[in-house]
């Protein structure tokens, strides 16, 4: 393979497993600032527990995507180093505001959360909770910010220095706030809050069939089903505005998500099917004018082809229809999960669906394959284009890096990466097994509850 080949196989591999991690971090976040309110609230010591162990798992991903994520960096001046001089003014920015704003507030108040529960009174613990979760949500804000300027380019200009070109910041505020930002950020937290519930949710699913900790699973099912079938909801919200903002600010990224190789109003939404390059077409199953109803909420109108932009602009039509059909097919599928394990815990007799509570053990899974799969199609729906419209990939790569280099090091990277998840998977097995400690709460250990409690959730 050439050089420009690995270069992206590297980026990529290592994007993908690093973004394994902060969409845990994040989504636990958010559920052990319930879970501690609730202790605060109520004074349930159930909701101590559960606050404790989770915190546990969250201290793993934390420490998992802390390691995984500083390749990035390296790999930004090795591999891609013109693309680093062209945008460094940009991402250099975004990453110090990144580094100063999210990683130092969460890191410092993350001591507190895991060591501080004897040592600080509960509201001064809760407010680290927070501060934590405040930490994990301002790293995606500013890395959205970065990623998403390369999309939608905003507050800059070009200038050349030293004979070389680079884009350099006009606006702050322009380049934060650039066209696709906020819609990007709200559909990526969106999926970090569903990594997170149906985290809880698998677990305390797991409990239930085998019969452990039935108290803990219980509540703490409540929670995950309710935060699961919250994000899902707002997913779906926050996929149809995103989608119109790329209809709106990269028509051909539409066009290859859809498949839609020619402009044409009353155009229509593939629902299933595949992509045709040859003939260029879609064949599978299509609802008519329903593409030109998302995008402009009419189902006459005009929706921007493929055909609109000379061939060396269109993405890889097949791989970003694939990758954002794919997306869509599981958020649904989270959505009637969800749904369909909220209503049976609120009817109290989902203990007794065991093939519901299978499924909700291997719902862990969608939230990872959907934000892996829409990351996919995000990045390939920009090509070209490394800059969106300013800098094409080949151009960004780095002038003297050889590919054996490259594939040694990845081949390397490749191999520590695979240790890294089996000591993730290793330690986050471990916790589960053990369970929340005894001195969590009261001695438990791994004792069924009466028959009667089980199909009652608020017994």
């Amino acid at each position: 393979m050439d050089v420009l080949t690995l270069a992206r196989i590297q980026f990529g591999a290592t994007i993908a497993f690093h973004y394994l991690y902060p969409p845990l971090s994040i989504g636990l976040g958010v559920l052990l600032v319930c879970m501690e309110g609730l202790w605060l609230k109520t004074n349930n010591p159930i909701y101590h527990q559960m606050a404790r162990f989770w915190t546990r798992v969250f201290a793993l991903t934390f420490a998992i995507g802390v390691a995984t994520g500083i390749v990035m960096e390296f790999e930004f001046g090795t591999n891609w180093a013109t693309y680093s001089r062209f945008v460094g003014d940009v991402f250099g920015s975004a990453l110090a505001a990144e580094g100063i704003f999210a990683f130092f507030l969460e890191s410092g108040f993350l001591a507190v959360l895991l060591f501080g529960w004897d040592k600080v009174s509960r509201k001064t613990h809760f407010f680290s909770t927070c501060m934590v979760c405040l930490g994990a949500h301002f790293s995606a804000v500013w890395i959205v910010v970065a990623n998403s300027w390369m999309q939608t380019p905003a507050g800059y200009h070009l200038v050349m220095r030293n004979g070389v070109e680079r884009a350099e910041i006009t606006d702050f505020w322009q380049l934060v706030f650039n066209p696709s930002m906020l819609d990007r950020l709200f559909h990526v937290l969106c999926g970090a809050w569903q990594a997170g519930a149906f985290l809880v949710v698998s677990v305390s699913a797991w409990y239930l069939l085998k019969k452990w900790y039935l108290d803990f699973a219980r509540a703490s099912l409540r929670v995950g089903l309710t935060a699961g079938l919250i994000a899902s909801l707002l997913q779906l919200i926050s996929g149809d505005i995103s989608a119109r903002g790329v209809a709106k600010n990269q028509p051909a990224k539409l066009a290859a998500f859809e498949g839609l190789y020619n402009t044409e109003s009353n155009a229509p939404l593939t629902l299933v099917g595949y992509v045709d390059e040859r003939n260029q077409r879609v064949i599978g199953l299509q609802w008519p004018g329903m593409l030109s109803w998302l995008v402009a909420h009419n189902t006459q109108a005009t929706v921007t082809g493929l055909d609109a932009f000379p061939p060396q602009d269109r993405p890889p039509v097949a791989a970003s229809f694939i990758f954002f059909h794919g997306m869509v097919g599981i958020g649904f599928a989270l959505i009637a999960i969800a749904a369909l394990g909220f209503l049976y815990f609120r009817h109290g007799s989902l203990p007794e669906r065991r093939w519901l509570l299978w499924i909700l053990v291997f719902s862990v899974l969608g939230p990872q394959l959907a934000n892996q799969l829409g990351w996919f199609a995000a990045e390939v729906g920009r090509q070209p284009w490394i800059v969106y419209g300013l800098m094409r990939t080949p151009e960004g790569l780095s002038k003297v890096v050889q590919a054996n280099v490259i594939l040694t090091s990845l081949m390397l990277f490749t191999f520590i990466y695979f240790l890294l998840f089996a000591v993730f998977i290793y330690l986050l097995n471990d916790k589960i097994q053990h369970g929340p400690d005894d001195q969590d709460l009261i001695p438990s250990g791994k004792l069924a509850l009466p028959t009667e409690l089980i199909h009652h959730p608020k017994a």
